[in-house]
Parts: structure tokens; sequence; C-alpha cells
């Protein structure tokens, strides 16, 4: 496991932050409904020759989860807040499903600029969402309220859906602990009740080449975004073509950890 020792306050929220490695910046941003634990076996890897941030977004893991906004309206706030805390210049930047859009959202609306853009298997390109989240949006009560049991067993199935491979005991167990318990179980829904498209909508106009290069990857068996929408965002991006990555679903952490690594060393030398 990642080690969560760092604490930031964003508006009177607590958010946990690590950090590893040393050498140029490299901020981690993960997606939903996870952690920043997706990159457990990743960033150590990354940590040989990056000083490597990494944190939960407000609302998931281990950072303060209750009542409140932890929509994508604030995500790209706190990722600007804790860049200009954390005093990087231009860091590299990684990020995966809603950190996607949280990375895209914080360059066109904050003015926050990177040395590179490694994007993934992102919410970037409408429409998105799924008839789960409709349905949560309309009765997130209902939801709220079910047993223990009930709500285990639909959101392990809901985090198998976004893997290709069989997600192991170690994965699911990671992935589902902080949604559990009453609190947790309040938590999951009420940021999938928070989901809409207008925080996309908001920016997609404004796609198009970046002041940095960069590089989209995308699961081939995505069942969450289809990979046409990697290859319309890549268009849109970048100068270079999407990176297409097999035996992949959305969680390429877990299915296809070894590709993301190999985008990142493209034209270093590891050793």
């Amino acid at each position: 496991m990642l080690p969560m020792t760092e604490t930031f306050i964003f508006k009177g929220h607590r958010v946990a932050w690590g950090r590893t490695g040393q050498g140029p910046p490299l901020v981690l941003i993960h997606g939903t409904p996870f952690s920043s634990q997706v990159w457990r076996r990743i960033a150590p890897l990354l940590a040989r020759h990056r000083t490597v941030y990494y944190f939960d977004l407000l609302g998931y893991g281990a950072s303060q989860i209750g009542e409140g906004d932890v929509s994508l309206a604030v995500q790209n706030d706190l990722l600007t807040a804790l860049i200009a805390e954390w005093r990087l210049n231009k860091p590299e930047v990684l990020c995966h499903d809603f950190g996607g859009a949280t990375a895209l959202r914080a360059y066109y609306l904050n003015g926050l600029r990177y040395a590179k853009l490694t994007i993934f298997d992102a919410v970037a390109l409408s429409p998105w969402g799924s008839p789960f989240v409709s349905h949560v949006r309309q009765y997130e009560t209902a939801f709220t309220a079910l047993p223990a049991y009930a709500h285990d067993a639909l959101l392990a199935a809901y985090l198998q859906g976004a893997a290709h491979r069989r997600l192991s005991d170690e994965a699911l167990a990671v992935y589902m602990q902080p949604w559990q318990g009453a609190a947790g179980q309040a938590a999951f829904y009420r940021q999938i009740a928070q989901m809409d498209q207008k925080y996309t909508d908001a920016i997609e106009p404004l796609y198009g080449r970046l002041e940095c290069p960069v590089q989209v990857l995308w699961g081939e068996h995505d069942a969450w975004i289809p990979i046409a929408k990697g290859e319309a965002l890549a268009g849109l991006l970048s100068d270079q073509p999407l990176i297409r990555v097999a035996e992949a679903g959305h969680l390429m952490q877990e299915d296809a950890p070894e590709a993301i690594i190999a985008a990142m060393m493209e034209g270093r030398t590891w050793v």
C-alpha cells in the first residue's frame, strides 16, 4: 500500500497525500470510484527517477468523507491548491478517469501548465455516465439505505466492471474498503449522485493541442468509456496517435500496469 502520511486542508476538508522518490516532479491523479492506491504497484517504479506526488481526491480514499461537494467542480481547484502547496512549476502529470477531467479542467480553467501529460481512459468527452449513475442520481437515498451485504455485492460487481481481467481479492479489498460502513456507503452513492457531464461540457469546446507533450492511452476492452472516445481525445489533444492497450479495460492499473510504466519510461534510461 502507498503510505498516506501527509495532510492538506482544503476549504476546511482534510486531504490525504504522499510523496516518494527523487527527481523531476510527477503528479498522479486517480479516478472514481478509486483512490491513490491504484498507483500502489506503479508509483514505486516511477519513483526511481521522479519525485512522485499522489493524493486522494476530495471525498475519496483516505481523504475526509462527509457532506459537501465532491464533484468535478471542486477537484481541479484542489489540484491547483496542492501544486501551489508543493511549490511545483509545470510538473509532469499522469491521470486516469476523473483524474483526466481534473487535470484538463485545471489546465483550461485554472491556468495550470504541465511538463507532460499522460492521460488514459479519461472522462473527457460527452456523452459519459451509465444507467447505473442515472439510477443513483434519481434514487440516492434508497441506495444509501441498502443493507450492507447488498451494497457490498453491488460495489464489488461495479468495481469488477471496470477491469477486463478478474480483480484479485487484494485489489477488491483495497478499492472497497473506503466505501464500506455507514459513512463509506453514503459517500459512495453521494459521489455518484454528484456526477454531472456539465463539468466536462464546460471545457470540451476548449480542447486543442496543449502547451506540452501529451500521450493518450486506452484499454481496448474499456466497457465504461469506449475506445472511440480515446481516439477522439488523442486527435484533439495530442500530436501522437492513441496508444491502444490490448487485454485491458478501464482499470488499466490492474489489467496492464506494464503499459503505463512503458509509456512513462519512453525516452528515458532506467536502471
